[in-house]
């Protein structure tokens, strides 16, 4: 029998989820490869303020830390970075974070630079065995101007900055070797474009000193996204493609390209980092990928020449970073129940081992709410994609009649997506008895190029409408409480949330995370790869300054009606702190309820576990008051200017 559940009100139920845990949730595992005899990939430690440490793995499970502790396997190219490490016969070529100098490590040896500290940042490597050099993206910092950007050969013999190989474009990504070492790849795209608006894929050819000569382009152009070049031991090539209005697998040879998969589905990402990976070439006739049919992710098997695809039944639903050799396969995965797990794979009999876990923390079933994709209608007859969590405790019930709060979660890009996979922060608030809507709005990834390009001129008014659909939609199912809607977002997601709140009277509440309230400001000052963004997104600056200043939350904050609590941290160069300060004083002085919490040492996204964990619990505390529950476990308070 089970056992007789407390009646409380929504919101106010006690959880064993704590900011505490969520806060320190687990590692963040990535970046797998393999090479030799083992399996490599970085992981990212929170205990050790985030630092990258890159990880050797064998096949009877026996793992090491490769990283000295005075290192930090990761590069800033395009800030975003990916792309930080390669390995060549057991040695391990790197970018380290503080000083964004190459490091060679020999198996038993330290490591020893390769690049000089000049200020040049590198990424994205490919090693040339054959010429003892490391092909690289560089990003040149040195100049006071715009940073450039070009394909360069490190020669392994001494300490350099590189010889250029390949320059002129704005982004370089990519360069890869054939198995010969005769030829080279690579992809390129220009401003205004962003990876998943247009890039260009070139092959050329390299002659014995490693110099590029007879470059030709392959595929792609301004209006079509080449994704994961990558050689076949036979000499041709696959790419993946967007031409057909969703991202494809193609294959080059003898100068014929042929399409390997012509589906309704993601076969690629919108490329935000470098070294992302969807599939591998497991064998001269047979390729592993991922693919994402509705927004859920799966792992496959094709027969290159009869094209016949063969899906895996895995219990995951977001896969990541496919790597194979030796006919193993190393991914990334996580589901609705699990919050990630570093995957050996052997697709002979589909035999699965977790090689490592990011958290060892195992949930209670009972306190886990596993959310449902949903389609709901929105603007211009079309409809769009959410993931709903509903309230889960199993201590727990509500008061007869009662329908839950709701918090409507922006996410940031906006080019990005929402995934299933277990996060601890969005359990924090069902298993206390609020609704999460987790809302992929038009301009999402993983819907196909047309969905992706709905954002195009209309940041600030789709996202903001998908936003206001979904939550309109879930009250008209009766799910939730339409009277108790907030929306939070971050960074991208937090101008969706000011936005949402400033020009719709929908959400009655909200909670902003350093985010973007003057796009003027965006526009003006920004890092290179996202400079040239905004003008797919609202258009060209400052031509379409009206435009920038009448999506702009801070220039109408007397249209904000609703109680808001901002997080700002006071190191922040993206958003700078006074955007949080105008508009959380300008609503002080209109006598509506908010909150501003600051970090003094924080940037742009928080770090410290503390600070997250104080965070969370700040909005918690905030949300108990507008909506009148009871918080559970005892949450500290914070100030809330106007609130009696």
């Amino acid at each position: 029998m089970e056992p007789q559940k407390s009646v409380r009100p929504y919101g106010s139920w006690s959880s064993p989820i704590s900011a505490e845990l969520v806060a320190q949730a687990g590692v963040r595992l990535g970046q797998p490869m393999l090479s030799g005899n083992y399996i490599y990939w970085l992981e990212s430690r929170p205990t050790q303020g985030g630092r990258q440490v890159l990880v050797r793995c064998g096949f009877d499970a026996n793992c090491v830390d490769l990283t000295p502790h005075d290192l930090n396997v990761r590069t800033r190219v395009h800030e975003y970075g990916g792309g930080d490490y390669t390995v060549s016969h057991g040695n391990v070529y790197f970018s380290n974070f503080s000083d964004q100098r190459v490091y060679c490590q020999k198996p038993g040896e330290p490591a020893q630079p390769v690049t000089p500290p000049t200020g040049m940042r590198f990424a994205d490597f490919a090693a040339d065995s054959r010429r003892n050099k490391l092909v690289a993206v560089r990003e040149e910092h040195t100049s006071g101007r715009e940073p450039t950007n070009t394909i360069v050969s490190l020669d392994l013999c001494c300490v350099s900055e590189g010889n250029v190989l390949v320059a002129g474009n704005d982004f370089y990504a990519s360069p890869r070797l054939s198995p010969d070492g005769k030829r080279m790849l690579w992809l390129t795209w220009n401003h205004p474009n962003m990876p998943w608006d247009g890039t260009e894929l070139w092959v050329a050819d390299i002659d014995s000193e490693g110099d590029v000569s007879n470059a030709r382009l392959l595929a792609g152009g301004k209006n079509e996204s080449i994704f994961q070049p990558q050689w076949a031991e036979d000499g041709s090539i696959y790419f993946v493609s967007d031409r057909s209005g969703w991202y494809n697998i193609y294959r080059e040879q003898d100068a014929e390209i042929r399409s390997i998969t012509q589906m309704q589905a993601e076969f690629g990402r919108p490329q935000w980092v470098f070294g992302m990976r969807t599939y591998a070439v497991l064998s001269p006739s047979r390729l592993i990928c991922t693919y994402c049919s509705g927004g859920i992710w799966y792992l496959a098997s094709i027969d290159t020449e009869s094209l016949e695809m063969s899906t895996y039944d895995l219990p995951y639903s977001s896969i990541l970073g496919v790597a194979a050799a030796h006919q193993r396969v190393v991914f990334w995965a996580g589901s609705p129940t699990n919050s990630g797990v570093l995957v050996l794979f052997d697709p002979s009999n589909g035999r699965s081992q977790v090689l490592r876990a990011s958290s060892d923390v195992q949930l209670d079933p009972g306190y886990v709410s596993v959310p449902s994709e949903i389609e709901f209608p929105t603007e211009g007859s079309l409809t769009a994609h959410a993931f709903f969590y509903a309230p889960k405790n199993r201590d727990y019930e509500p008061p007869v009649g009662e329908k839950p709060p709701v918090l409507v979660i922006s996410h940031g890009g906006p080019t990005g997506s929402a995934s299933s996979v277990l996060d601890f922060a969005i359990q924090y608030w069902t298993s206390r008895g609020i609704a999460v809507l987790d809302v992929n709005y038009g301009g999402s990834a993983n819907y196909g190029r047309s969905y992706r390009e709905r954002l195009k001129g209309t940041w600030g008014l789709t996202d903001v409408s998908d936003c206001v659909n979904a939550v309109r939609y879930m009250a008209e199912c009766g799910a939730i409480d339409l009277e108790r809607a907030a929306i939070r977002g971050g960074s991208a997601g937090g101008y969706t949330t000011l936005a949402a709140l400033t020009f719709t009277d929908v959400f009655k509440a909200g909670a902003s995370y350093y985010g973007v309230s003057d796009l003027e400001l965006l526009a003006r000052d920004t890092h290179k790869f996202e400079s040239r963004y905004l003008d797919g997104l609202i258009g060209e600056y400052p031509a379409k300054k009206r435009v920038y200043h009448e999506r702009s939350p801070i220039n109408f904050t007397h249209r904000l009606s609703c109680p808001v609590i901002f997080f700002q941290g006071l190191e922040d160069k993206v958003v700078p702190p006074n955007q949080a300060e105008l508009m959380a004083e300008d609503l002080k002085n209109r006598g509506l309820p908010v909150a501003y919490v600051v970090f003094e040492a924080e940037g742009h996204g928080f770090r410290q576990a503390e600070n997250i964990k104080k965070a969370i619990s700040a909005e918690y505390y905030f949300y108990s008051k507008v909506f009148g529950f009871e918080p559970a476990n005892g949450v500290e308070p914070v100030v809330i200017f106007n609130m009696e």
